[in-house]
């Protein structure tokens, strides 16, 4: 059954790689990026009737506007991937003073699924990008607060994301489903050239796995769950994302740094 499935973050990277993969299939891709000439070559390298859509997500207001005009143009959303992602940046502050880490990689993607939400079924599924690069989240810098180093604020945020979909999950017992998915460390993405210098590792590592998230039978019932792909397989992620008591505390701050920035 042909799916329509949007991708954020897909005009590089794992995220076109996964875009492509879906699309051979025969599956209706939506993509986003950040850059509109990025974004038409995108969507002429996957060819046919191709939706893209361009937001920055580390502005609230652009993240609002997505998912309106995405609602808007479409009934149904079957599958969501929150791939976007930030690490190093030359200007990692946004104009409301939160680290760019934590909005790209934490805030945005939960702030566009709650609003896609209506528009998808309890069959569908919502795809997080985790990292093995988890840590303890620091409250204050995820309220921008304090500032953090391009790693401590990367990995901070990683966590961050795999936390709020565990509890999302929760309050989503009948769908759609909710995974997020360590797609692999060190792949070839400009994310990993830029900030690690080196080449990395092939992007269909990456790919494959959030094909498989997006589609596969194995992922129907494993809303919660985290995977790690260079295990290859579900697996528990940073001890701090097991406590309930610091999973509620940064939960509270997301939806008071929320509440609290203009969309």
């Amino acid at each position: 059954m042909q799916k329509l499935i949007l991708i954020t973050g897909s005009t590089d990277g794992i995220g076109l790689e996964t875009a492509r993969k879906l699309s051979a299939k025969g599956h209706t891709i939506i993509l986003h990026g950040r850059n509109p000439v990025k974004l038409d070559a995108a969507k002429k390298m996957l060819g046919g009737d191709v939706d893209g859509y361009v937001a920055d997500l580390s502005k609230m207001a652009d993240v609002g506007d997505l998912a309106k005009s995405v609602i808007a143009e479409h009934q149904k959303i079957d599958v969501l991937i929150n791939n976007a992602g930030v690490f190093k940046t030359p200007d990692p502050i946004t104009a409301d003073g939160l680290d760019v880490r934590f909005v790209v990689n934490t805030l945005a993607p939960y702030a566009l699924t709650l609003s896609l939400l209506p528009a998808m079924g309890p069959s569908g599924r919502i795809i997080n990008l985790s990292s093995a690069a988890q840590a303890p989240v620091n409250l204050k810098a995820l309220a921008g607060q304090v500032r953090l180093a391009d790693m401590d604020a990367y990995a901070q945020s990683k966590l961050a994301i795999t936390i709020w979909s565990r509890e999302l999950a929760k309050k989503l017992p009948d769908g759609p489903v909710v995974v997020a998915v360590n797609p692999g460390s060190l792949l070839a993405s400009k994310m990993v050239k830029q900030g690690f210098g080196v080449a990395g590792n092939d992007l269909s590592i990456g790919a494959d796995i959030l094909d498989r998230a997006a589609l596969s039978d194995e992922f129907a019932t494993a809303s919660g769950k985290y995977f790690d792909n260079d295990a290859g397989r579900f697996a528990e992620p940073h001890s701090y994302a097991l406590d309930p008591q610091k999973s509620e505390e940064v939960m509270s701050v997301i939806e008071d740094v929320l509440a609290n920035t203009a969309r």
